[in-house]
């Protein structure tokens, strides 16, 4: 036999169907990260890491997602790059600018900004500030490709834009009892899957006081960031329903303004706001990918 041939073959093995149809992979753990990681220290990156959870040889918070903090110090500057095509940023304090190569942003609490592949852009803190940032790198990294062009324009989202449109839904969607109160943000270049970016999605959802938000589920991971809650408010994730729509065995996970909790895909999850305050979460997902694909089968408890 020939000899390459032979060294070909040494990389065959082979499962018999039945039981390697659905491969025995680490599951994505229900993990919070504190609003301490990022509200001291120097002016950092903080990722927001579970490669050893998932196997990973690369850091990532989901398969296909890394999430981290950015703590800025007050008059400081720090700059980010990274191979990936889609990056969403959320500004949890302060108030500065980015500078990239399509120009200035300026943004504030409560502001979300998004970026296509770039080759770096720097970020100047007027006052103590932290971002969150989410990207598709690690999708990029499994893959063993690189970016080569940016696949949507930069978009910037307001505090004012994203509060106004979500108090305009407030009353229709508590009368008509909607599963969630929120927006999708979307893009016009990315108009077709109604997503953030081709392969990110996110929600600004509001929990008003005293609410609960029937569970629902999904395909994609969602690193869920708490913008801002009051106490008693928090998330119920379990992998199952009962016949009434209730979640069996459910996990707790708590809600603290600026902090980000994972929810694994698949799993049915609801939110409970026990306060005397409205509460607003900002999820990012997979879910551009996954709605492109035919795959994020999201379902409703009604």
């Amino acid at each position: 036999m020939d000899t390459v041939n032979k060294q070909w073959q040494q990389q065959v093995v082979s499962w018999e169907y039945s039981s390697a149809a659905t491969p025995d992979l680490n599951d994505v753990p229900i993990q919070p990260f504190p609003a301490s990681l990022h509200e001291q220290g120097e002016t950092r990156v903080i990722a927001l890491d579970l490669s050893r959870e998932l196997e990973t040889p690369y850091l990532a918070t989901a398969p296909n997602l890394l999430a981290s903090y950015i703590r800025i110090c007050a008059n400081e500057k720090i700059a980010t790059s990274i191979a990936a095509t889609s990056e969403v940023y959320f500004v949890l304090r302060g108030a500065g600018r980015t500078k990239t190569a399509e120009g200035t942003i300026n943004w504030k609490q409560g502001d979300a900004f998004t970026l296509p592949y770039n080759e770096g852009v720097t970020h100047y803190a007027d006052e103590d500030s932290a971002l969150y940032w989410s990207h598709d790198a690690p999708l990029l990294q499994y893959m063993g490709v690189t970016p080569s062009k940016p696949m949507f324009k930069p978009a910037f989202y307001s505090k004012e834009y994203m509060c106004d449109a979500v108090e305009k839904l407030r009353e229709p969607a508590l009368r008509e009892k909607r599963n969630r109160i929120g927006i999708i943000l979307g893009n016009h270049d990315s108009a077709k899957t109604k997503t953030m970016t081709h392969t990110m999605w996110s929600l600004f959802n509001l929990l008003p006081k005293g609410e609960v938000q029937k569970p629902h589920r999904h395909q994609s991971v969602a690193l869920d960031l708490a913008v801002f809650s009051g106490p008693d408010t928090y998330t119920l994730i379990g992998q199952k329903v009962d016949e009434n729509g209730d979640i069996i065995d459910p996990v707790k996970a708590m809600w603290a303004t600026n902090t980000v909790f994972v929810t694994p895909p698949g799993w049915w999850h609801s939110h409970h706001n026990e306060s005397d305050q409205d509460a607003f979460v900002f999820p990012v997902q997979d879910a551009g990918l996954h709605t492109y694909m035919r795959t994020l089968d999201i379902q409703f408890i009604r």
